[in-house]
């Protein structure tokens, strides 16, 4: 059978766009988009995308290992499965992005932006999901799931850890479980809605949806994927329908986001080391960052920094302070 990532990083598809294997349907879709359906009737609907940062490649080797092995039909597939490999001409150039920050532009936030590749594959993005879910509930799929597995700049304190975008429902029970038994170290809750992946689809198809932060970014090749195995053991449960592994080691921490930093003005400073890891503690008081007309301080006991960047453009997020969940 064909490979996923390597078609996507020489920029051509399968020789055929359909096919069907004694265990599954396949239907490429386009650019690193591939459809996995099994041969009868289930309940779940399941998109799992990786590299809507390009270079961000751990997460992508992961995802191609798990599809190899449905391809070959040494891994049984329970679920109808949507594979998305985000932004192949950024994985080819082993860049974040091109132009500018995919995961800053659905839910129609790409028409803020220059038309680049990655406002066109953001808008491509949207309506396969959107077809994926839609022809899946008339197949008779009554849930919908939606993980998109990243790796962050810098380190962190928690190597693994989620970020559940924000939603007016309650969260999955179930997608609660299976992210406690996935090995996670923490799991973030946003309290506001964001132009990332996983919001549109949480927002859009009410997708039961998670953004995975599975380590550093590094190139290809250059991953120690055994620190992910119980990420990985959860991802083959998932997809062939069967209870996660249970969990090994401590308790998940669950952190609230309370303060987003908005870098609005060209004077914007972010007083937070380029050194800091992820989930460093900051203590009340403590200046984060300063602009014209505006200081950021820490507004609780203890605050600690996720995602801080004093490079983004004007209008954007350079950091999210977190506290942790009663």
């Amino acid at each position: 059978m064909f490979d996923v990532l390597a078609l996507t990083l020489e920029g051509r598809p399968p020789l055929n766009p359909v096919g069907q294997l004694p265990h599954l349907d396949w239907q490429w879709h386009g650019e690193g988009v591939l459809e996995l359906s099994p041969r009868h009737a289930c309940e779940k609907a399941v998109v799992i995308s990786a590299g809507v940062h390009g270079n961000e490649t751990a997460p992508i080797e992961l995802l191609n290992q798990l599809v190899a092995e449905l391809l070959a039909g040494s891994r049984p597939l329970n679920v109808r499965l949507l594979v998305v490999l985000g932004n192949p001409p950024s994985m080819r150039a082993n860049k974040r992005y091109l132009h500018a920050d995919m995961n800053r532009m659905f839910g129609g936030r790409h028409a803020r932006f220059d038309v680049s590749d990655e406002t066109v594959r953001a808008q491509e993005l949207e309506q396969l999901l959107a077809e994926f879910y839609h022809n899946a509930s008339a197949a008779g799929a009554t849930q919908r799931f939606h993980y998109d597995l990243h790796t962050a700049i810098r380190g962190s304190l928690h190597l693994r850890f989620g970020l559940l975008p924000f939603q007016p429902r309650p969260y999955s029970a179930e997608m609660l479980h299976w992210l406690e038994q996935a090995g996670l170290d923490a799991l973030v809750y946003h309290r506001s809605p964001g132009g990332t992946f996983t919001h549109f689809s949480s927002e859009v198809f009410q997708a039961e949806s998670c953004t995975l932060e599975l380590g550093k970014a590094l190139p290809f090749g250059h991953n120690e994927l055994s620190q992910f195995r119980q990420i990985r053991q959860a991802l083959e449960a998932l997809v062939s329908d069967l209870a996660p592994p249970q969990r090994r080691g401590e308790s998940l921490k669950h952190y609230q986001v309370v303060q987003d930093i908005i870098r609005e003005q060209p004077d914007f400073v972010l007083n937070i080391s380029p050194e800091a890891l992820n989930f460093t503690a900051y203590p009340q008081g403590y200046i984060l960052a300063e602009q014209s007309g505006k200081i950021y301080r820490v507004e609780h006991a203890e605050e600690v920094v996720l995602f801080p960047n004093p490079n983004v453009a004007l209008g954007l997020r350079a950091g999210l302070m977190l506290t942790l969940k009663d």
